[in-house]
């Protein structure tokens, strides 16, 4: 067999000394030439190969240059030389130190008048090796904040394609908020829902490898369900601000009064509440402060104090005109009295 460097047909003619080509006959030539495979180990394969000529040309096979023994050579072989002049593979042999089937191939069609030679093909054994080169790493995120995931698959061939699982279930990347590109899973915009354990999926026509699981832990930040309100009490009353907050991990809760210390000894922490008589001096803003792991809110509300009553004493010698006012004039802006004999 002469090589056939351009990898085309070619014809190399061999006539006997002493005799002579009848017209009707032709030289052989290929007509249907092998392509490249990919085949997982184990499988059956077919390598095509189809000449004309006349008379009927024969068919061998070479695999980098050495010829191919077939079931025609050894009944027990698992290639077989099919009628069409096709090698048939019963199951791809591969191992890793004996690769007998990988290999680049060419038919070669002979008749007396010559041979024709086909185009090469590869043989090639697909493969997935068991570990990912970078499994996904836990994430934790806020709700609203994006998440990244990220693996790098097995070695494969060919190349393994990557896709997701959450929860062992498939994961949309219709879903807007989702991409998938190279071994990168990016969720924008994180929802509550999209808790769970993420596991990373290499496949090719080997099958599919799963990576160790990852959890993505979506964390909600504080939010007020009721706030403290803008009050006005009475003097000697008690009053109470309400603070009641959501999120995850659970929330802290503690209450800061603007101007200054809050009053000791007076309140419950939970939820402001003066047990006390409600002071003067006790105006003033207090704000719930309410902090976890991923964020920090406020809710502000305001006292203001005000008098229960003013007292007028009416005097009994009108000559001496004196007002007793009870309480103290501190937080009145204003006072109108007026006398009628």
């Amino acid at each position: 067999l002469k090589k056939n460097k351009a990898n085309f047909n070619s014809v190399f003619l061999s006539v006997p000394s002493g005799s002579r080509p009848r017209l009707e006959d032709a030289a052989p030539r290929v007509i249907e030439h092998p392509s490249d495979l990919i085949v997982s180990k184990g499988e059956p394969a077919t390598l095509n190969c189809k000449a004309e000529g006349r008379p009927t040309p024969t068919v061998e096979w070479y695999k980098d240059g050495e010829r191919v023994e077939t079931d025609r050579e050894d009944p027990r072989s698992h290639r077989m030389l099919l009628p069409s002049g096709s090698l048939f593979f019963l199951r791809i042999v591969h191992g890793r130190r004996s690769k007998p089937d990988e290999g680049v191939y060419v038919c070669v069609a002979r008749n007396y008048l010559g041979e024709a030679v086909s185009r090469n093909a590869s043989l090639e054994v697909a493969i997935l090796r068991d570990d990912f080169r970078q499994t996904p790493s836990d994430v934790v995120v806020a709700a609203g904040e994006p998440a990244v995931m990220e693996c790098i698959p097995p070695r494969g061939h060919p190349e393994p394609t990557i896709s997701w699982k959450r929860n062992n279930i498939r994961v949309n990347d219709r879903d807007e908020r989702i991409t998938i590109r190279g071994g990168k899973l990016m969720i924008s915009n994180t929802r509550k829902s999209d808790a769970g354990m993420y596991v990373c999926v290499g496949t090719n026509m080997v099958g599919e490898k799963d990576s160790d699981p990852a959890e993505l832990v979506v964390f909600e930040r504080p939010v007020f369900t009721k706030q403290p309100v803008n009050q006005v009490v009475l003097a000697d009353d008690t009053v109470e601000f309400f603070c009641e907050v959501h999120g995850d991990p659970t929330p802290t809760v503690r209450w800061r009064r603007e101007e200054g210390e809050l009053p000791r000894g007076r309140y419950k922490e939970k939820h402001l509440t003066f047990r006390y008589y409600v002071r003067a001096e006790d105006e003033g803003t207090y704000t719930c402060v309410s902090e976890n792991s991923v964020g920090k809110a406020e809710a502000s509300g305001t006292l203001h104090f005000t008098f229960s009553h003013y007292g007028l004493e009416c005097p009994h010698n009108v000559g001496l005109l004196k007002t007793y006012v009870h309480g103290s004039f501190s937080q009145v802006r204003s006072l109108q009295l007026q006398w009628f004999l």
